[in-house]
């Protein structure tokens, strides 16, 4: 294993540390997010054909949400050897596994081929997916943030979350293109493409990823012989509270997020009517400006604190989701991308921006790793994964009206702002502010 001493001789280019981080996470929300436009868009046709398209998008969109309830699995077992056996290990792994279940995907055989087979196919390569990005941004965000500088956590750790829009950004680009074929080509052979380009790109990421050398935090708990032995108990043992107070901070975020651009691409098309591409390009241009909006307000956070930053987007994001659905269903191409971008380039980039730096901050090294994952993964399952399903049913319900998904996204925003209030700041902890000597004193006791 590496020690820090190692480290210290061979620290790499920040550069390279960041590049890492961004491009990797670039691959595997990739892969993650070309399974969210799949299913609204193709799977239900190809995987579920009920006869019911309201049906078979609830039955595709399920599968989708598979993903985010497995994620805590995957946040508990990557975080627990995160902790154990250190950061890169762990992203190797994880990408590794995203890459093979993307690739699979694009192969697999529809139900008219091998009947029932098919779907129950697709659920397993989805529980994959879902492991392997459980474990994935943890790991992802402790790589820049442990690396940065006290006063730039917040910019380091935005790196890593420029990797949700750009895979957004790259999986939607990639559907957009190919959904310009004739309808019978698309849904023969043209959404197999996004899916089967994956393996290229995890080659790419894995030869990145490889070159790294271990955190210097985690070199130094490597160098005392401190590693937790069984950190998920120490992290609910030291910071319960934290644990908690992240999952409501998280789920205003991933919520509107899936309801932005996973759920949005059926409910435009499905019950507004939207051309496909007009929809489409709406997120993709989102996710362009997401590139330049999250790192700006990560610097911002670094200088004003995370709370202020976070609480303002969660505002934000309140107060723009009656608006933003009014925008949609007008129809004009304007307003459907002013919708999207004010929507995420905006309002989830406040929010987005920090996560990184705040979440690491409120946990220590020993059990950093399975904290951040805790609680980023656990609120995935409440936001992200049931999102798209709660709001598509939601609309079926309400006869084609929007309005229970405006309520929706204002009652996780009301959970994410006491979340965020009830925490404490932690841009100013000189080290980590949640290194504490309660931890301190059980790592005593342990050695």
């Amino acid at each position: 294993m590496e020690r820090s001493g190692e480290n210290e001789g061979q620290r790499p280019p920040i550069s390279q540390i960041l590049g890492a981080s961004f491009i990797g996470t670039t691959i595997e929300w990739y892969d993650f997010f070309l399974y969210g436009t799949a299913a609204t868009l193709v799977f239900g046709q190809l995987f579920f054909p009920t006869g019911n398209q309201l049906i078979s998008t609830l039955s595709a969109l399920g599968t989708f949400a598979v993903g985010f309830i497995i994620r805590p699995l995957g946040g508990i077992i990557f975080g627990h050897y995160g902790d154990r056996l250190g950061r890169k290990t762990v992203l190797v792994l994880t990408l590794s596994m995203m890459g093979v279940a993307t690739f699979l995907i694009g192969l697999l055989p529809t139900y008219d081929a091998i009947g029932v087979l098919a779907p129950i196919l697709l659920v397993l390569l989805r529980v994959v997916q879902g492991l392997g990005v459980g474990g994935e941004w943890g790991g992802a965000a402790l790589m820049a943030v442990e690396y940065a500088p006290e006063d730039k956590r917040g910019y380091y750790g935005s790196w890593p979350q420029m990797g949700v829009p750009a895979g957004l950004l790259l999986s939607t680009g990639v559907f957009g293109v190919v959904s310009f074929l004739p309808n019978d080509q698309f849904l023969s052979w043209g959404w197999r493409v996004p899916f089967l380009l994956s393996i290229i790109l995890i080659g790419v990421g894995l030869f990145i990823r490889a070159r790294l050398l271990e955190t210097p935090s985690f070199s130094e708990v490597q160098e005392s012989e401190t590693e937790a032995q069984m950190p998920i108990i120490d992290v609910f043992r030291n910071y319960p509270k934290n644990v908690f107070l992240a999952i409501g901070a998280r789920v205003a975020s991933d919520g509107a997020f899936y309801v932005f651009s996973v759920f949005i691409l059926d409910y435009a098309t499905r019950t507004l009517g939207l051309p496909r591409p007009t929809i489409l390009l709406g997120v993709a241009l989102a996710s362009a400006l997401e590139l330049f909006t999250i790192p700006a307000f990560g610097v911002i956070s670094d200088s004003t604190g995370r709370r202020p930053i976070y609480l303002a987007g969660t505002v934000l994001m309140l107060i723009l989701a009656y608006p933003y659905f009014l925008m949609i269903q007008t129809g004009s191409t304007i307003l459907v991308l002013l919708a999207s971008v004010l929507g995420l380039s905006i309002a989830h980039a406040t929010m987005y921006g920090p996560m990184s730096a705040y979440f690491a901050e409120l946990f220590g090294t020993r059990v950093r790793y399975s904290g951040v994952s805790l609680g980023y993964q656990l609120a995935s399952i409440i936001g992200g994964g049931l999102g798209p399903l709660i709001s598509t049913y939601l609309v079926a319900a309400a006869s084609g009206n929007f309005w229970p998904v405006v309520i929706w996204i204002i009652g996780l925003c009301i959970i994410t702002l006491v979340s965020v209030l009830a925490a404490a700041e932690t841009f100013q902890g000189g080290e980590f502010a949640a290194e504490r000597p309660d931890e301190r004193r059980t790592v005593a006791e342990q050695t």
